[in-house]
């Protein structure tokens, strides 16, 4: 049954503040693979929008992000438009925020100036990648706590920390009375070394160095978390039924398990890490911030075939995992492989949550098939073999030999 005329979404409006630019926009959303029925929909959004921005007397130059929150967060809630609008947020949301990326690639939006807190976490990333060789991803963790806290105490600047008080870092910090030990280390991780690089440049940090809170944490308090053999062969067996995008989470999970590679070291594989003659791939420098090369198991080698010829959109993309909705062919973020984890992890009915345990499951692995620990630092790309000894608390087998008999019982 058709859609009722006064129900359909409206796609054209030639007196709207954005109709001459929609042309641009409509072009972007077909090259970028959007299936037709979400252009309709963020077409409608766009023109949702220009209506809006026409009753506050703007046009599509004044376009940014502040007015865009504004419309999600005061028109959107409330919209007693005549038209029929999509009302999601996230939908509209993402529609504005294509919309802002056309309109800046063609000069129509202004990009704005970096202001004295941008300027400042730019300077700050230069110094965590050149002096201390942080991962872009840490570094990215890391700029975002400190702009929240540039931005809470700030403002939009200037950066002075003498107006920043200790008791509003160890406020920060510590966040609400629900918030995790390990967030807060995270937190005061982020906080010490954006503290460090000040201290670089000559600044006096001393007092706020102290209010960093340094919550108590026991590192070998409990055994590394691993999955039993049985229990990796039921994980594979969650992809032998149809899901959505199933060759390519399975290709991922035996990634995660037979390869050891952390999340961010699989979603920058490329076909061209890939030696199919010799058997090897090589795993493009990440946290230990060197490549390393790893023999490929036929399994996982398979598995990748699969998705390759079978699954994965054409792109000319080299990344392995790209994405199968629009953006189509873009490659996949760290979400794409945590969400593949979860959701086999609820098909499984299990109550588990983490990604990095498939890393732990294969140095305990290794630990109980008697792999020297050197051998098992090289898997797993450890700097330091000390960081691999922690799997050694694993093998029961091996410390029930040289454990000795409880004081007083019976021999």
């Amino acid at each position: 049954m058709p859609t009722p005329f006064r129900l359909q979404l409206r796609i054209e409006d030639p007196d709207n503040v954005l109709w001459p630019i929609m042309g641009f926009y409509t072009d972007y959303l077909v090259r970028s693979r959007y299936e037709a029925k979400r252009r309709r929909r963020y077409t409608a959004s766009a023109l949702h929008f220009g209506d809006w921005l026409h009753s506050q007397g703007a046009g599509p130059g004044d376009i940014d992000e502040t007015r865009i929150g504004r419309f999600l967060t005061g028109h959107l809630p409330t919209c007693s438009c005549d038209h029929p609008t999509p009302h999601g947020l996230i939908l509209n949301r993402a529609a504005l925020n294509n919309l802002l990326r056309v309109l800046r690639r063609h000069n129509i939006a202004v990009t704005p100036a970096p202001d004295a807190i941008e300027l400042e976490l730019a300077r700050f990333d230069a110094k965590m990648n050149d002096v201390w060789g942080l991962t872009q991803g840490t570094r990215d963790h890391r700029r975002r706590i400190i702009r929240r806290l540039l931005r809470e105490q700030l403002g939009t600047g200037p950066i002075e920390l003498g107006e920043i008080k200790p008791n509003a870092v160890r406020t920060f910090v510590l966040g609400d009375a629900g918030r995790s030990t390990s967030t807060i280390r995270v937190m005061a991780g982020a906080v010490r070394c954006y503290l460090r690089y000040r201290a670089l440049i000559g600044d006096d940090v001393a007092l706020l160095r102290k209010a960093v809170p340094r919550p108590a944490f026991w590192r070998d308090a409990e055994l590394p978390e691993a999955l039993s053999a049985a229990d990796v062969e039921r994980l594979f067996s969650a992809f032998e039924k149809p899901c959505p995008s199933r060759r390519r989470g399975y290709a991922i999970v035996r990634c995660l398990a037979d390869l050891g590679l952390r999340s961010s070291e699989v979603i920058r594989l490329t076909l061209d890490d890939i030696d199919w003659t010799e058997g090897i791939v090589r795993v493009p420098a990440g946290k230990a911030r060197r490549s390393d090369i790893l023999p490929l198991s036929p399994a996982t080698g398979e598995a990748i075939v699969d998705y390759i010829l079978n699954e994965r959109p054409a792109t000319a993309r080299r990344e392995v995992f790209v994405r199968h909705v629009a953006p189509l062919g873009e490659p996949v973020g760290r979400r794409v492989v945590q969400k593949t984890l979860h959701a086999a992890y609820a098909r499984l009915g299990w109550d588990r949550s983490r990604v990095h345990i498939l890393r732990h499951t294969l140095a305990t692995r290794l630990i109980n098939s008697g792999v020297p620990m050197k051998q098992i630092a090289d898997v797993l790309r450890h700097r330091s073999i000390v960081t691999s000894a922690t799997y050694a608390r694993v093998d029961v087998a091996r410390l029930a030999s040289v454990a000795l008999p409880w004081p007083g019982a019976m021999a």
